[in-house]
């Protein structure tokens, strides 16, 4: 007989799920390491990196030995063994400290390795994996291009059959990790006449003939996170690097998608909490009014609501790192997840720049890099428009 609540609704599958609110022993290591590796060393390069455009590649490199850019991949794989739970916590620690760093590591993790590890065969995993894990190798995600962002369907990008190999051809967009990647996660279509189910997925050896980077972008924030435009050109794809089975490319999209948007989520976290914690700072030290301003309660509600909106935002965030964990469907709970947090570390950025007045203006404080880091989450890996499409499908759905 169905379980039913308290009000006589019987549960769906995916609201059975028991959230612990206590982190284990394991999830506590893995945020505690990333908390003091963002104190005590990123902290400390996270101007610099903003202010020159510079790809960290040697934090790159200490992260991966930590076991960081390969948090949720097991031992097998030459990854650290943890949970997508660790995993979240992981983003969001970093991104307290640098924003940049934080997408560097979501988008090497969520949407390269990721599909290779959960969707991918065994001979795969053992090709491409463990190198990723150890930071050795890079990787990224290419879906998005020209004229194709939202509507990730309108694929213009071509992969035909030639033999054992099929020959790619197309040009990719705003792809986070381009210049640096070694393995790329390439969506082509290989079917035109079926639409959506015509998308294939590919994993690229960006070595390969044809791999080009054309662009770099100069982007108003996330700096030291390098996006590109990428040009395929008659570039040969070996028919067993092919990603499940020939017109599955829209589903590996998708289904990569669900765990982006967590990474992305605990990425506007970590932004928000260091606006608050900034800004925390910032009320107690500076007086206005025979006091300090942390005293006035225009100041005290601007920090109230910022508290609000990130324990909430956390909350959404593990919730849907969670049901992944347990294997469950979390494509409402990760749109939920990302669309609220990345909505609320854009709010706290203001109001952190309100608290700080003028100086929160000015490159002084580090608080105008947060307002300038938190847009884009409100944009790549699924508008905030496209969040709420996601949501109201499955509410409407299930009426």
């Amino acid at each position: 007989m169905p379980r039913l609540n308290a009000s006589g609704r019987q549960l769906r599958k995916e609201d059975r799920i028991t959230m612990d609110l206590e982190l284990n022993q394991a999830q506590r290591q893995a945020r505690d390491t990333a908390r003091r590796f963002a104190r005590d060393r990123l902290a400390a390069v996270a101007i610099e990196t903003d202010r020159t455009h510079r790809y960290p590649a040697e934090i790159v490199a200490e992260l991966g030995e930590l076991g960081m850019m390969g948090v949720f991949v097991p031992e097998r794989w030459g990854g650290a063994g943890f949970d997508n739970v660790s995993y979240a916590l992981v983003v969001e620690e970093l991104s307290v400290a640098c924003a940049a760093t934080g997408t560097i590591v979501s988008a090497h993790s969520s949407l390269a390795t990721w599909p290779i590890l959960g969707l991918g065969t065994d001979t795969q995993r053992d090709r491409f994996v463990a190198k990723m894990a150890s930071g050795k190798s890079i990787g990224c995600f290419c879906l998005t291009e020209p004229q194709a962002g939202s509507d990730a369907a309108a694929q213009k990008t071509r992969a035909v059959r030639d033999g054992d190999s099929y020959v790619l051809n197309g040009t990719k967009n705003f792809i986070t990790n381009g210049p640096q990647a070694s393995v790329a996660i390439t969506f082509a279509v290989t079917d035109p006449s079926k639409g959506h189910r015509g998308l294939s997925a590919f994993i690229v050896d960006t070595s390969s003939p044809g791999w080009q980077v054309t662009r770099t972008e100069d982007k108003m924030g996330i700096h030291g996170a390098h996006s590109a435009q990428i040009s395929l050109s008659d570039l040969r794809v070996p028919r067993a690097n092919l990603l499940c089975e020939e017109g599955d490319g829209f589903k590996v999209a998708m289904k990569t998608l669900d765990g982006g948007r967590i990474g992305i989520a605990a990425q506007g976290v970590g932004i928000g909490r260091a606006a608050l914690e900034d800004s925390l700072k910032y009320a107690g030290e500076r007086t206005a009014f025979g006091g300090p301003i942390a005293r006035h309660q225009a100041i005290q509600f601007k920090l109230a609501d910022m508290a609000v909106d990130i324990d909430a935002a956390r909350l959404l965030t593990l919730r849907a790192a969670a049901l992944k964990d347990a294997g469950m469907p979390c494509t409402r709970e990760s749109a939920m997840a990302k669309l609220f947090a990345a909505e609320s570390a854009m709010r706290a950025a203001t109001q952190a720049i309100q608290v700080h007045g003028g100086y929160g203006y000015t490159k002084e404080f580090k608080v105008e890099r947060y307002f300038r880091d938190a847009k884009i989450t409100e944009i790549y890996e699924g508008t905030s428009e496209v969040q709420r499409i996601v949501i109201a499908n499955y509410l409407v759905g299930n009426r």
